[in-house]
Formats: C-alpha cells, structure tokens, sequence
C-alpha cells in the first residue's frame, strides 16, 4: 500500500464519501501500463498487426493500448523507430479531447516531455504549426527528442514563460493544451516521490501558477477558438476552482461539453458555477488508469481570417550550400523546397510553414533540423531520418534486403535480426547479405521498412551514424 499523507486522504474522504474505501483499495491494484501509436508514422491496424505486444485497447483513445509489463516496449526496436510513446493510460485523454485538425496553428503551453505534444503533431499530420513550449530548459530539451523521433517536422520548440509568449502570439493559435503543472495527486501510485513531496501548500502554490497560466493562454487563443485545461491531481483548489477563477476574470471562455466515455466522472458544481459539471474527472477505482482532470473551454467569437505570417527570415544558404542540399535531397522523397530552407552556422533547416515571430523568445528549434554543410559536403540529421516515411511499395521486413522508404539508399532489417540492437547500440554492422540501390555511401537504416537513422556503407561494412544521445544502454 502507498503511504498517503493523511490531510490528502481527508480531503478525498470528503470528496468521495461511500466510495473512498473503493478509491483507496484500488492503491493496492497494479498500475496500468499504456503505450499510444503514432499515427504520423504507422496506422493503428497496421502497428497491431506487426507489434509483438500482449495489447487490449484502451476504450477512450483510439490509438492506445494497455501492454503487458514483461512486453518490454522500451527496448525494443520500434519504440527507436518512433512508432509509438509510453504513456499512463489516462495521460492520453487531454490530447485526444482536443479537436486538432491538420493545418491549425497549436499550442502546447506545458509540453515536456512530449507525451501530449506528440499526439499534437501526429494529429497534424505535418500542416500547420505546432508551438511546444516548456519553462525548463532541461525538459526542452527532452521534448525536443521525442518530437524528432515522432518525426514531427512542423514544430517550434521554445522555451519561455507564457506571459512572454503571450506578447508574441496575440490570439494566434487555433487551439491550445494547458497541462498544468500540479501536485500530482493523480501519480501517487505511480510515483511514490509525489506523495512524499506533496503538501497543501504545494497544492496553493499550484493553483496560483495554473490560474496564471491559463489568463495567460487566453489571450493566445484566437476568436472561435479550443483551450483544453488538464492536470493529473483531484484537488478542487487546482481544478474547479481554476476554471471558476478563469470563467470569472475571462467571460469571453465557456465550457464545454467532452465527450462522454463510460468511467468518467462529472466535474463538481457549485451555485455559483453550474457549469464546472461539464468538466471530467478520472478516478482509478472507475477506470484503468490513474487520475487526471479535464476541462474544454472554447473562446467566443467568430474566426477573424488568416494567421499572421510575418517573422524573422533566416539567412538564406550559400551557393555552396545549395549545391551540397540539392545533390543529396534529390535522393530524398519529402515535400522539401530551398525556398523554404534557412541556413545558421552551417546548419539546416527547413520550415514547412514561413518563419514565426522570434524576437526575445528563447527557443531549440523552428521547423525540421536537415543535417549540416561541412566543407561542400552535407550531413544529414538524425531528425531528417525520422521524418522519413515509409513507402507503402516495396517489401519490408526481409533480413538484409533493400526497402523503399524516403530515401534512395536503404538497409532494412527485420526487428529480430540481432544487427538491430547492434546499430542501435552504435556498432559498426557487417551487411554482406545486402544489397541497396548504391555500393556505399549514406544509407537509411530502417526495421520493418521504418527508419531508425542513417549509416555510411564501405565494402559492405555499415559506418554507424547514430545519434550518439540516443543510443541504446
């Protein structure tokens, strides 16, 4: 049993009544585990087909599963190949609530590490634009990754406090996500270390921070347009009464209805604000999960006509630059321009949408990092190989043959082969039984035709070029 502090489980006596002993049983239960395909990449049937999983659905998401601990995914080759995220089973409601459409402009105000955002880009399907922010810099950094190896190729990823972005961004976003930072409630029988931490004054201290965050979030949110507030505690302070506080202080937001999913629970009314009932609440003892809170807020008005695209143009690339892009993007199948390219220390880039207004914000990355021009030649990235996509020709799967997929020169291996974890582990891999379009050079390594990263072949000896930070320990 999780040792609870004893003012939470007051508070969640009162809270639940006859079902607190149900509530508190439930902490002797085994935590769920959940993973979320990614959608950008694979189809929900088709990764079912092909992932070596124990996997029963979640019901409220469409494309998450419950696995079995001894499944392992964090080792195995398709969690590399981004394929799909790790998550808690009821972290997976706010992304999936939220009514994103391909070509909108998104905000992900509280984004680290990326188990929400990645669901943001993925239903974006690589139109529009996805802002991930994070105040910590080390969780920036984090989110960052996981957005690359989603393969998310139209993000910007700053790192500001929402009042600073908030002077940047005047009602620019079609939808926005404010997973609140929170005393975690929710987590306590996932992660111990919350219910040690936690007190009630973290718990006001939280409310404070959220009831600023979400004032601030508004005024990026565009007439018309989706905010969905959500943290993983139960406490009143940090939900109702941060959304109360908002309807009151911005009567241009309204609640609105979620969908319902059986499990769900209400949102706690008051007199004064009848409305909180539409907000939802997990609970574990009602749903295989752990706890989370959600509110759907839209902002009144009607859509005022096209997203400003003004903003800082980057230096445009070199002749000599241009030549080392073009001879290898030619062998690159993407929707790629030079026009939409910018070049900063010989490194770069490529915006699928025009630049975004940077002055003063401190960010990681605008758009898709390509690879870098070192003395005519050029490198290319690591986030270059995961926004790669499969083709849908040709066989994949097959130990050691050729694949098509979005680059020209690819070496494919089947999930079990043991070169795999080889390259993954950054070994130099022996790939005689091969036979890519090209003898040597640049080749995209893939498993089960999905990339993974790239390598340089010489005499049938595969170079291994993967990323240092991502190899597997």
């Amino acid at each position: 049993m999780v040792m609870l502090p004893n003012e939470f489980t007051e508070k969640m006596k009162k809270m639940l009544g006859d079902e607190y002993e149900t509530f508190l049983a439930s902490y002797d239960e085994p935590r769920k585990f959940g993973l979320r395909v990614n959608t950008l990449k694979i189809s929900v049937e088709e990764f079912v087909r092909l992932a070596p999983f124990h996997l029963t659905r979640i019901p409220w998401t469409s494309n998450g599963f419950y696995y079995e601990k001894e499944d392992d995914p964090a080792r195995h080759p398709f969690y590399y190949a981004g394929l799909y995220y790790l998550q808690e089973p009821s972290a997976m409601t706010p992304a999936s609530v939220l009514p994103v459409t391909p070509g909108e402009y998104v905000l992900d105000l509280c984004a680290a590490p990326g188990g929400k955002a990645t669901e943001l880009g993925a239903k974006l399907q690589g139109r529009g634009l996805l802002v991930a922010n994070d105040i910590s810099a080390s969780r920036a950094k984090a989110l960052l990754k996981n957005l690359e190896v989603f393969g998310v190729k139209n993000a910007f990823v700053t790192n500001a406090v929402p009042a600073r972005l908030a002077e940047q961004f005047p009602e620019a976003f079609d939808k926005i996500l404010v997973d609140a930072p929170c005393s975690g409630e929710g987590m306590f029988r996932k992660d111990i270390a919350n219910a040690k931490a936690w007190s009630l004054e973290k718990v006001k201290e939280c409310a404070k921070i959220q009831r600023d965050i979400t004032q601030q979030a508004v005024k990026m949110l565009r007439p018309g347009g989706w905010m969905l507030y959500s943290t993983c505690t139960f406490s009143l302070e940090e939900n109702e009464g941060t959304i109360a506080e908002l309807l009151v202080r911005c009567p241009e937001m309204e609640l609105v209805e979620i969908p319902w999913q059986e499990g769900f629970v209400s949102g706690n009314a008051t007199d004064l604000c009848p409305e909180l009932e539409k907000c939802v609440r997990i609970f574990p003892h009602k749903m295989g999960g752990e706890g989370h809170f959600l509110a759907l807020l839209k902002k009144k008005g009607e859509c005022c006509g096209m997203h400003s695209r003004t903003g800082l143009r980057g230096k445009r690339a070199s002749r000599e630059e241009e030549r080392a892009l073009l001879e290898f993007m030619q062998d690159v199948r993407m929707d790629w321009s030079l026009e939409q390219t910018e070049v900063r220390g010989g490194q770069a880039y490529f915006l699928p949408e025009p630049p975004q207004i940077q002055g003063g914000i401190p960010f990681l990355r605008n758009g898709l990092y390509l690879g870098e021009i070192r003395r005519g030649r050029f490198e290319p990235s690591q986030s270059l190989a995961m926004a790669l996509e499969r083709s849908s020709s040709g066989e994949t799967g097959v130990f050691g043959t050729a694949c098509s997929t979005g680059y020209a020169s690819c070496i494919d291996f089947h999930y079990e082969d043991e070169r795999v974890r080889r390259y993954l582990c950054g070994e130099t891999v022996e790939v005689d039984d091969c036979h890519p379009a090209r003898k040597k050079g640049w080749q995209l390594v893939c498993v089960n035709g999905y990339p993974l990263g790239w390598g340089k072949l010489v005499n049938g000896t595969l170079k291994n070029k993967y990323h240092q930070g991502w190899r597997m320990t």
